[in-house]
């Protein structure tokens, strides 16, 4: 497909690396000289200097002839004017990045649909969703939710307590046989792992596994750690991220007990006026003095989500020194992400990564249910329907040559989902979960035509 991504910032590279790398025809149009550069440095795309505002820029740059339109743009007004005029000029889908919630609003007196916009993506929406879920899973780095919330992938850290030290991954399953899961693949020391069953668990590794959802809590126990029900949460930020966070657990049917510290005075009143079940602090959330009087020690869960992401990394990391179970930190490098554990912390979130994900994840709609990127990990979990004819079908999974950097998580078929084995059979029309690192996509697409 020809793919057109206005912007070329970190979102905007990230993209273009992705969908390259797919064999994509992508076109990066900017105005700003050196982010060019950067972008024709290191990928293999065409770039043009530009501005998206003008027809006559985006017709030159081949507009007319593309397939889809990314405007990921930091000014919301220059991607809605290049998404209105795109869809004009006969682009098929248009996604565009826009952080006000006006157009996203139920009784908005103006759609997306009414500006071009197919999908609109909103960065700090995406972020504090993640972040959510996480919470809402005290023990997981990571979590993702499959076939529409009926199974989930869950990143899982290995202490060095955990009774699972040192077992195959055989002897795990069949120490719990009346569990049904499996471990798509091990981060171990900045290595990434797809195991067999003869892979052996270490101390400190981290597990991503995927099963139904309803069982993953006796997965969690699994391990040696309980998944703890958090009540008590304190943010770190009344940045738009934070006040999401703050909004939605404040509308759930769960009573959640929340404080959020905020050091600019106007936008605490602002939010104080605004949530009126959350307790907002006007102070600086790295001071020990207030996090202790504000009781820290207890609350259950720690988010920082502010601007400064070294206060975010300090602050949880105070917050973890004081016991607290969960703490999440918000980071604008993405390469902190996997170091985020190694020195720490619970989580780690890149708003930049999530917002990246989920165009991703449209880009490529009908088979992916979700790109992201894990911890120490560029993987991707994408749904595949089985052809008729198609490679996969009629025989056991075990006899069936995978690419490498490939497993097969999940098969749903006429409604149900179950955890594949090395026994199931794939049919035709099933819709087949795949843990899949990037480089293998092509190959492991291929298999299912």
């Amino acid at each position: 497909m020809k793919i057109i991504i206005i912007g070329a910032g970190e979102i905007g590279y990230e993209l273009a690396s992705l969908l390259s790398k797919e064999n994509h025809d992508v076109i990066v149009l900017d105005r700003d000289k050196e982010a060019l550069s950067k972008v024709t440095e290191n990928l293999d795309v065409l770039c043009f200097e530009g501005n998206a505002t003008s027809a006559e820029d985006l017709v030159e740059a081949g507009i007319k002839d593309a397939d889809i339109l990314i405007a990921v743009t930091s000014i919301d007004e220059v991607n809605m004017i290049a998404s209105m005029m795109s869809k004009r000029l006969g682009v098929e889908l248009v996604i565009a990045r826009v952080r006000s919630e006006e157009l996203s609003r139920p009784n908005a007196p103006l759609k997306s649909t009414d500006l071009g916009i197919d999908v609109l993506i909103h960065p700090e929406r995406s972020a504090a969703l993640e972040i959510i879920r996480l919470i809402k899973r005290a023990s997981a780095s990571d979590l993702i939710n499959l076939a529409d919330g009926r199974m989930q992938l869950i990143g899982l850290r290995i202490g060095k307590q955990s009774p699972l030290v040192g077992k195959s991954l055989t002897e795990y399953a069949e120490a719990f046989p009346n569990l049904t899961f499996r471990v798509v693949a091990i981060w171990r020391k900045d290595l990434t792992i797809i195991p067999n069953g003869t892979t052996k668990i270490q101390a400190y590794d981290q597990l991503f596994i995927i099963s139904k959802t309803n069982v993953i809590p006796e997965i969690i126990e699994t391990t040696g750690k309980p998944d703890i029900e958090l009540n008590r949460v304190m943010i770190a930020g009344g940045t738009p991220i934070g006040a999401i966070i703050a909004r939605i657990l404040s509308q759930e049917d769960k009573k959640w007990n929340i404080k959020l510290i905020e050091p600019d005075e106007d936008i605490a009143i602002e939010l104080a006026q605004e949530l009126k079940d959350v307790l907002v602090l006007n102070g600086n959330p790295t001071d020990p003095d207030l996090l202790a009087t504000e009781g820290i020690t207890d609350t259950d869960a720690f988010i920082s989500v502010t601007d400064d992401e070294e206060s975010n990394i300090i602050s949880c990391l105070m917050a973890k020194h004081l016991e607290v179970k969960k703490t999440v930190a918000l980071v604008s490098k993405s390469d902190y992400i996997p170091l985020s554990q190694t020195i720490g912390l619970d989580a780690a979130i890149n708003k930049k990564s999530a917002a990246s994900n989920e165009i991703h994840r449209h880009v490529r709609e009908g088979r992916v249910i979700s790109v992201t990127s894990l911890q120490g990990i560029k993987a991707e979990v994408i749904e595949l329907q089985a052809a008729e004819n198609s490679k996969v079908v009629k025989k056991p999974i075990h006899k069936i040559r995978f690419p490498d950097g490939c497993v097969i998580g999940g098969i749903l078929r006429n409604g149900s989902a179950n955890i594949a084995t090395g026994q199931s059979q794939i049919q035709a029309n099933d819709r087949v979960i795949v843990f899949c690192l990037p480089e293998a996509v092509d190959k492991i697409t291929s298999l299912f035509k």
